[in-house]
């Protein structure tokens, strides 16, 4: 469902922190609060509920929530009768009450997949707001209520069953839950049927995705599954993937975040379907085989290698991004020398690189002392950040000369900007504000560490 003009009635003001996955839920709770008669507002000084869908990845996103709560007192202070609720990663977490103590002005505390029982809760606290108080039986069952873009996110599974160290997903969200294949494909032909071209599939490892009706998936598909003997070989994600590549409409798809143990051959081999973006996220977390068992990510630093040897040549040139954590504990000094030079070996386009931060309820809190002093944490990043300019500019400038596939999402006076096929920022003069959501070809005429930098490529 996409968002409409603001209607008179009850109004609600959302925040989302976090990843976009809470960017994507926070896009159910719209469309959850629209269906009882709320509309959107943008600050919280006229609304009725104002909601925080919180992230707990970090501490320093915690923090953010933390540090709204004087100004949520006051609020409250002024306007008692505002509703103030705090759902996402942080009340999925909180087993012992904890967090809720330090939130002493909110009046809801809830995990993600609760989000169904709003209307009951508003209901009990504000009843004047609510034109009805039924509830759906699953989150995944609301439709999300999206600002009208050429781009969407959409999920297509929830939790994990990994249980990485340092990680809260599979306490903050739960054990994997993967969504019927019948309800994602529904969402994806309602998306293009309102002008979508380019999809962006969710989950936590969204490569282990398992189809709970794989007979929905085409007969022509050559990933469905197959049954030797009483063994099943899954291949689900990747007939996912293809039935997507046959959708009217949708020209690009990209897939965020897969899990290295779940990159099979079927899912590389998908990597060439003709509507997949030339870029690969794939989080290694560190480069050290006794770093990556501390962190109880089930793979070693050969084996991760042995996948992206393969994915590259599979699809030769595709971009490659990864996420990496420097700190850990127990990392030494040669243990961050392996991440630097399995960097170098994998030659990653780009890295989200983050400095260890030790949460509460996790195997890696519970086991480990946090003993890389934060100096060393942020020398650590500040190397591979270094680095990663470095290698990422050499790549850009690679670019100088060709022309790219940009689908264009803003344009701002003579400036026009999207991302590439391998999901790099690219800049090009044009004042057309009609551009946007459609993909032209630019060819590039400057490189720097962010972006390119082009003019558009007219063709006759």
């Amino acid at each position: 469902m996409l968002a409409s003009a603001e209607m008179s009635g009850p109004k609600f003001h959302l925040v989302t922190y976090g990843c976009q996955m809470n960017k994507n839920d926070s896009e159910r709770i719209a469309g959850l609060l629209s269906g009882l008669g709320f509309s959107e507002t943008a600050t919280d000084d006229d609304a009725d509920l104002v909601l925080l869908n919180t992230c707990s990845v970090r501490q320093t996103a915690e923090d953010r929530v933390y540090g709204k709560m004087k100004e949520f007192a006051e609020l409250k202070a002024r306007r008692p009768e505002v509703i103030v609720a705090v759902t996402g990663c942080m009340a999925g977490r909180d087993t012992d009450g904890a967090i809720r103590e330090r939130l002493a002005p909110v009046d809801l505390f809830f995990p993600t997949p609760e989000m169904v029982k709003l209307p009951r809760w508003i209901a009990e606290l504000r009843p004047d707001l609510v034109n009805s108080a039924d509830l759906a039986e699953d989150y995944f069952k609301i439709a999300p209520l999206r600002v009208p873009s050429a781009q969407a996110f959409v999920s297509i599974q929830t939790g994990c069953n990994k249980f990485c160290t340092y990680c809260v997903v599979p306490y903050a969200r739960g054990l994997e839950k993967n969504r019927p294949a019948a309800d994602v494909l529904q969402e994806i032909r309602e998306l293009a049927a309102h002008g979508v071209v380019e999809v962006t599939l969710l989950g936590q490892t969204v490569n282990s995705y398992r189809s709970s009706d794989p007979e929905v998936f085409s007969s022509e598909n050559p990933y469905r599954e197959t049954r030797r003997g009483g063994d099943v070989f899954w291949n689900d994600f990747a007939a996912l993937l293809w039935e997507v590549n046959q959708m009217p409409g949708i020209e690009r798809i990209h897939w965020t975040a897969p899990h290295p143990n779940s990159m099979t051959d079927k899912v590389i081999d998908a990597l060439n379907l003709p509507k997949q973006v030339n870029y690969l996220h794939l989080p290694v977390q560190a480069g050290s085989n006794a770093t990556l068992f501390r962190m109880n990510r089930k793979y070693t630093r050969e084996k991760y290698m042995e996948v992206i040897e393969k994915v590259k040549a599979a699809r030769p040139g595709i971009a490659l991004g990864t996420d990496i954590i420097v700190g850990f504990p127990g990392e030494t000094e040669q243990d961050f020398e392996d991440t630097v030079s399995l960097y170098r070996e994998a030659d990653f386009d780009i890295s989200y690189t983050a400095q260890y931060s030790p949460r509460s309820g996790t195997l890696g809190f519970k086991l480990y002392e946090d003993d890389v002093p934060r100096e060393e944490k942020k020398r650590r990043w500040e190397r591979l950040q270094r680095m990663m300019e470095g290698i990422t500019l050499r790549k850009n400038q690679a670019f100088v000369g060709k022309t790219v596939s940009v689908l264009a999402d803003r344009c701002d006076g003579a400036w026009a900007s999207g991302n590439t096929q391998e999901m790099k920022l690219c800049r090009f003069r044009c004042a057309d504000p009609s551009i946007v959501g459609t993909i032209v070809p630019i060819q590039v005429t400057q490189a720097l560490e962010w972006q390119l930098v082009g003019e558009r490529e007219m063709r006759s």
